[in-house]
């Protein structure tokens, strides 16, 4: 489990195909953390760390495969290429500060950013899911997890959500670097998806 609190910014080093997908290799600090089989958050994407290595600049790497499904369902196929930056997180230990929200890195859409603009010190991004049915998951002031973020829905309509962006979050994560078109990993409060199986008896699939 996660909590949407992103550690590092990792840089994608390599990438290299696979039978089934690619096989990422990530520098970051964080790589001292890991050993093989330990979960991860790329971009808000659970993966599974399968080795790790010391970067060409001394910083140590990761490696993680993506398989062909998650790169045709989530973003991380816009990501799966060398010198890009990825946001990353730990998966939460017993007893860590509970900085965010519920995120299980299982990522229910991806969305298009349709518009930025800025809002006195911070950004607003609008973003529109790709299924807008995924919305009745999301209320104003809620939850919700864009590529491995944690953030708060400032506005809703039938097709979009807004997000506001403090500066912290547009230094240390991606998304201050997102524009109009890009593509972005949506997960909703899996709360939310509970609470509609005890009052309907039916999962959302």
């Amino acid at each position: 489990m996660f909590t949407g609190i992103v550690q590092d910014l990792g840089t994608v080093e390599a990438v290299e195909e696979t039978v089934d997908g690619v096989r990422l290799r990530v520098a970051t600090p964080l790589a001292g953390e890991l050993r093989p089989g330990d979960s991860i958050s790329v971009n808000g994407c659970c993966l599974t760390a399968v080795g790790e290595s010391d970067g060409g600049d001394g910083v140590p790497s990761f490696q993680a495969e993506v398989m062909n499904e998650s790169l045709r369902r989530t973003s991380l196929s816009a990501a799966a290429t060398a010198g890009a930056r990825v946001n990353l997180e730990l998966a939460m230990a017993a007893g860590d500060r509970f900085g965010g929200h519920i995120v299980q890195g299982h990522v229910d859409a991806t969305g298009r950013v349709v518009e930025t603009r800025p809002d006195g010190f911070s950004r607003v991004v609008r973003i529109a899911p790709e299924d807008p049915a995924l919305l009745r998951y999301v209320v104003e002031k809620g939850s919700i997890t864009i590529d491995g973020v944690s953030l708060t829905v400032s506005a809703i309509d039938e097709t979009w959500i807004e997000v506001s962006l403090i500066p912290e979050t547009l230094e240390r994560t991606t998304l201050g670097r997102v524009g109009p078109g890009d593509p972005v990993n949506l997960e909703v409060d899996v709360l939310a998806k509970h609470v509609e199986k005890l009052l309907t008896g039916k999962d959302r699939s």
